[in-house]
Parts: structure tokens; sequence; C-alpha cells
């Protein structure tokens, strides 16, 4: 992996549990249940991960992630409801109802040869089933702060190269040389972009610097790969911070390139604008507990995109529904080169569009059957982003608001009274 790889390596420095704050009272129970059927099964099991890390922070862990010594098909054998999956990493997953807990085994930590073992001429790895120790499997890691080991034996935790430290003194630390990790995987560059903005943690220096020559490298990776990481970042309540760190380190391009095609024309800033503003809102949402949608998220990315290839085709002859529509395909298909967007999502985007030049007539039946739209909220939290971002008078959207708290009634005459101020 890098020079000194050779070289012999620390052992842990393991924490009792008398001093450290993981609590099985946190943990899942099915969890639990995985580490302890490994345990009584004769094998090594450890959490760890982010699942340490949260806890370590008195954070609620997403998800619970357990390593052992035990192979896939071992692992397999011990649980009824357990497949197999991955090709670059092999990984056993075990369902408990819509639970699912991801095991994986011990990966050794080695530059020799092995039909397991597959790099591109790059040096990213595209196959990775060489399996090892617990003292190799954590060189295999990508961060300090993911490289702690909860042992379900002891309640221990295992902490090889001072991840404790690094999350006490909040900075975010790369394990080996950093521009062989990214080129290993590139999506590691996001993953930091990430848990820097998660954790609100400083990315260390010589994990930094790469960043900004390497995120071409961002190409090499699957489209829907690039997808979940994009959800990832943007759907769990620290969008706004993400965002900025993209743009800080010219990652944002590489995820949404019609958007960064955009920015380089005139008004070139009102795009990022837009989409901070809209990515705060789903913030606010994560936070309050309300629901988000990827079809939200895109039409917000892409409507800058959209609306420009829409004023291009009104000026060669086309209706502006029919320009919008078209606009819409066509963005929407260019992004499926990079972050691909799964098909469920596009029409919803296209209706959160076309509905937007409806919300501009308040008179009449069709206007009024907007209200029974099935993507009407969406529809609507797209205008008063709009709104706020001085796209569309506030007058309008405080009707639409307004409108919506009245009875079957008041709403018939409000959709027929002869004057709603329209200019």
């Amino acid at each position: 992996m890098n020079n000194n790889e050779s070289q012999p390596r620390p052992g842990p420095r393991i924490v009792p549990r008398s001093e450290h704050n993981v609590s099985r009272a946190n943990i899942s129970d099915n969890a639990l249940r995985v580490l302890y059927r490994l345990k009584k099964a004769g094998y090594g099991a450890f959490l760890v991960g982010g699942g340490v890390r949260d806890l370590l922070l008195d954070r609620r862990p997403k998800d619970f992630d357990i390593v052992t010594d035990a192979h896939p098909e071992q692992v397999r054998k011990l649980f009824r409801y357990c497949r197999l999956v991955g090709r670059r990493f092999r990984l056993a997953h075990v369902r408990f109802g819509r639970e699912v807990i991801e095991v994986a085994t011990f990966r050794a930590n080695t530059t020799d040869e092995h039909k397991d073992r597959i790099h591109t001429k790059k040096g990213r790895i595209i196959r990775d089933n060489v399996y090892g120790t617990i003292d190799e499997d954590v060189w295999r890691r990508d961060f300090t702060a993911n490289a702690l080991y909860y042992n379900i034996a002891d309640f221990t935790i295992w902490d090889y190269c001072s991840g404790i430290s690094d999350i006490k003194s909040g900075v975010l630390r790369l394990i080996g040389d950093p521009v062989t990790r990214y080129k290993e995987d590139p999506v590691r560059m996001l993953r930091a972009v990430r848990l820097a903005a998660k954790l609100d943690l400083i990315i260390a220096p010589n994990a930094e610097a790469p960043i900004l020559e390497l995120g071409d490298l961002l190409n090499e990776v699957p489209a829907a790969r690039l997808y979940d990481e994009l959800i990832k970042l943007f759907h769990a309540g620290h969008a706004a911070r993400s965002f900025d760190l993209l743009i800080r380190y010219n990652l944002f391009q590489y995820l949404l390139p019609a958007v960064n095609k955009r920015n380089q024309k005139d008004r070139s800033r009102e795009a990022f604008k837009f989409i901070r503003e809209g990515l705060q809102s789903t913030d606010d949402r994560v936070c309050s507990d309300r629901p988000v949608t990827p079809a939200f998220l895109f039409a917000v990315f892409l409507w800058y995109p959209v609306l420009d290839l829409a004023g291009k085709l009104v000026r060669e002859g086309r209706s502006e529904a029919q320009a919008m529509l078209d606009a819409s395909s066509l963005i929407i298909s260019e992004q499926q080169n990079q972050a691909s967007l799964p098909r469920r999502f596009w029409s919803p985007i296209k209706d959160i569009y076309l509905m937007q030049r409806r919300f501009m007539n308040r008179r009449g039946i069709r206007s009024a059957r907007i209200l029974c739209h099935r993507r009407f909220r969406a529809g609507y939290d797209f205008l008063l982003l709009r709104s706020k971002h001085g796209e569309v008078d506030r007058e309008i959207a405080d009707w639409w608001t307004d409108v919506q708290q009245l009875g079957p009634e008041a709403q018939k005459k409000a959709f027929f009274v002869k004057d709603h101020h329209r200019k």
C-alpha cells in the first residue's frame, strides 16, 4: 500500500470498558445477536467503523457494521436470513426484518499479486477479497476515526492508530499515504468531505492537499455508486456544509457536471446560491424528522441547467410547457453519465418543474385541481424556494400557502375571484 508497508506495524492500544463510554444499551439488539452468535461459534467478533466512532461521540449510529475472522461462507452458515453480496468486497448481509447487519471478514494488508486482489493501472482497487487478521485489517481502513474495534468478548476498544485521540482533537486523518489511498478508491475523497461536514472535523493537511489534484479520478467511479454517495452527502442533515466543502475542493463538478457547466456562464453564482438555499431547506427537514426525497434534491440541482435550455428551446419556437419537458428529459439523461438518478425519480422531477408554470395562474378549475396533484407538496415547496431566492413574487407564494388552509367552499371561491393582483 505504501513504502512503509513492510515495516512492523504497532499493536493496538486496548481501552478497557471502564475507560470508554460505549455501552451495549446503545447498540442495536440485532447487531448484538450477530456479535454473540459469532463469538459463540468460536470466531472473533468486533463492532467496527462509524458505529464505534458515533457511540464515542454520544451520537446515534445510523448502522452497525461487524468484522470477524469468519469467512463469508462461514457467516452464512450461522444465520438463516443471510446472503453474500459484492464482487469488489465480499460481504455477508444478515437480515432482521428491515434492518440489515453487514458482516465483513478481516482483510489482509499486502501488495503481493493475488487472484483475489485486482487493481486498475491507475491504482483503483476493483477486487479485494484476500482475507487476513485484525492486525492487518486495520490498515485497510480509510480514516483513523473509523479504525476502532469494539470487542464483544470483553467490551474493550482496540485502537491501532490513535483514532480516539484524533476524534477528541477534531481531526480527520487518513491511514497510509493519502495519494495511494485515494487512487485505490476515489470515493474516499467524498467520504472525507462527508465525515468532515457531519462531525465538524478538520481534514488533516496531508489528506486535504491531494484532493484538489485527484478529483478527476471520480470519473472512473460507477455512476450508481456516485449516486449512493451523493445521497449520503445531502440527505443526512449536513447537506449545506457538505456542499461548501465540495465546492472548496472542486469535487462538485464531478457529481453534477451540468450544474458546473451552467456555472461558467453569466449569473454564474445564482445557480450555486439557489442550490445552497435548497440544501439548507433539506437540512431543516431532516433535523425536524420530515421526509426528503431524491426527486426534490435533483430538481434543485438541475433547475438552472433546465431553465437555461428551456429558454433556448422557447426561442426556437417550442411552447413553454413542451420546452420545459424536453429540457428536463435532456438534462436528466446527461446526468446519468455521472451520479445516475434512478428512473423512478425522473417523472416526479418533471412534475415539479411543470407545476411551477401552473402556479402562476390562480383562476379556474384547472388551477384548483393542482391542489389534488400527488406531487403538489413537492412542487409547492419548490415554489417557496424560488420565492425565497427572488425568482417568484412573494405574494404568489403566500397566496398558495394561504389557500391550502381554507375549507373546500372557501377554496372554490378563491379560485374564481376576478383579480389576484396578476401582472
